[in-house]
């Protein structure tokens, strides 16, 4: 078993996925859908895996982006990106695809940091979508974006093929950091 990772994040990084860490991005898909399984009806397949049907076009199609979470080196979630039609409007906009950071680096700033990296990496409209049911998500995604904008945004509510969403919309500038 790993030790437990440092009380401080000293430093985080937000790492593109190569074509060999699919098994990577696939074993942490695992972990993440267990955790959503708490809220959402996710089955096993007879493999005893989860499984993600469309993992393969993260490397094959444009506009898709896999990224693994690393905090001092050490692996600690991933984030999926793509720019696609959003759930709230017929435009093309940047979407959190998935997003997981594993239980040991949760509240701890790691999830905030990352996804204000993947916002900067990425200027423009944005549309991050949280399951209604998903209220531990539904609080971060309002803290994380509050503060990357410096200021509230409600989300929209939507239903969309019997789901219902809340569904945060912003801009993303380019960041003078980069």
């Amino acid at each position: 078993m790993p030790a437990t990772p440092d009380k401080q994040l000293a430093h985080l990084d937000l790492v593109p996925a190569s074509p060999d860490q699919e098994s990577v991005i696939a074993n942490l898909l695992e972990l993440y859908a267990h955790d959503f399984s708490e809220f959402y009806p996710l089955e096993l397949g007879a493999d005893g895996r989860f499984g993600y049907q469309h993992l393969s076009l993260y490397w094959s199609q444009p506009d898709r982006y896999p990224f693994l979470i690393k905090v001092n080196g050490k692996l600690a979630g991933l984030a999926l990106i793509k720019n696609d039609h959003g759930v709230a409007q017929s435009e093309a906009v940047w979407d959190v695809t998935e997003f997981f950071i594993v239980r040991a680096y949760r509240r701890r700033g790691v999830g905030t940091k990352a996804a204000h990296k993947v916002w900067e990496r990425f200027p423009g409209r944005w549309e991050v979508r949280v399951m209604e049911s998903n209220r531990s998500a539904l609080k971060f995604w309002q803290r994380a974006i509050t503060g990357f904008l410096g200021t509230a945004i409600n989300p929209v509510h939507l239903e969309k093929d019997g789901q219902q969403w809340h569904i945060f919309q912003f801009e993303s500038a380019q960041s003078a950091a980069k």
